[in-house]
């Protein structure tokens, strides 16, 4: 376990939380990106976990890259273009790749400005609520520079072209109800309930088969880059194997005796 991320259990959910407090829950230094990625391996290689909150220490869910560092020209932003390239690549562009690659669905707990690469980050999780004092900005134009983490990509997919191009070309703040009307958010909510609120929602989808929910997220994450019909193809195959498991045939028992199911993760 890394100082940089917390990361605590209760039954089959995990909560990740970003600590880094005194840098506004930066997330360009290798500290952080070793400690994300770290934590997604262990994730996807523990059948047991259902659900994943991620949230940030502080008042800031993550304000993005360290600027300081940025001002300096060190870590990520130092060296010449090709050795910046190099240094996105195998720096911060690590965390997209592997929160793409998390098996089980991962909900983000907004708790403050989400701003540059920590709005990215919130994108990249499945589900999003926020406290009424967040707020969103895909801001790396007023830097000069662009979305370097994949903020391009994933963004408007959350909220669709034309949002993601007003947030990105401007680089304006959209605070929490903009963010629940547009989409980007599910549910805003007073600060001192937003962890309960993530963990009720994390609950209600760690009640189900286990193995059931990890391939619907497959599915959904697989929809944006098949046609229909690879997608089709793909459903079937899962849905061959979703009916083989044990929790299948308990999910089908306990509807039938209207009881709740006992997953067993097989």
């Amino acid at each position: 376990m890394s100082d940089d991320l917390l990361i605590e259990r209760d039954g089959d959910v995990v909560t990740w939380t970003l600590n880094l407090p005194d840098l506004r829950n930066a997330i360009s230094d290798v500290g952080i990106i070793d400690a994300i990625v770290d934590a997604v391996t262990e994730t996807n290689n523990d059948q047991s976990i259902r659900a994943v909150i991620l949230t940030g220490a502080g008042s800031a869910f993550s304000a993005g890259g360290n600027v300081k560092a940025m001002a300096a020209g060190e870590g990520l932003f130092g060296g010449a273009g090709h050795t910046q390239r190099l240094g996105y690549r195998e720096g911060i562009q690590r965390i997209p790749r592997a929160m793409y690659s998390l098996e089980v669905p991962v909900i983000a707990a907004v708790n403050g400005p989400a701003v540059g690469a920590g709005c990215d980050l919130a994108m990249m999780c499945d589900l999003r609520v926020a406290s009424s004092t967040a707020f969103f900005a895909e801001s790396f134009v007023k830097l000069g520079i662009i979305p370097g983490d994949g903020g391009a990509w994933f963004l408007p997919r959350i909220i669709g072209p034309a949002r993601a191009a007003e947030m990105a070309l401007t680089g304006d703040r959209v605070d929490a109800a903009t963010a629940l009307d547009w989409g980007m958010v599910s549910q805003v909510v007073d600060p001192d309930e937003l962890l309960p609120t993530a963990r009720a929602l994390a609950a209600r989808v760690a009640v189900n088969p286990p193995v059931a929910v990890r391939m619907t997220k497959k599915l959904l994450r697989e929809s944006s880059q098949q046609t229909l019909d690879q997608l089709l193809e793909l459903s079937a195959a899962m849905q061959g194997l979703a009916h083989q498991t044990d929790d299948h045939r308990e999910a089908v028992a306990a509807m039938l005796e209207k009881r709740p199911g006992v997953y067993i993760g097989r």
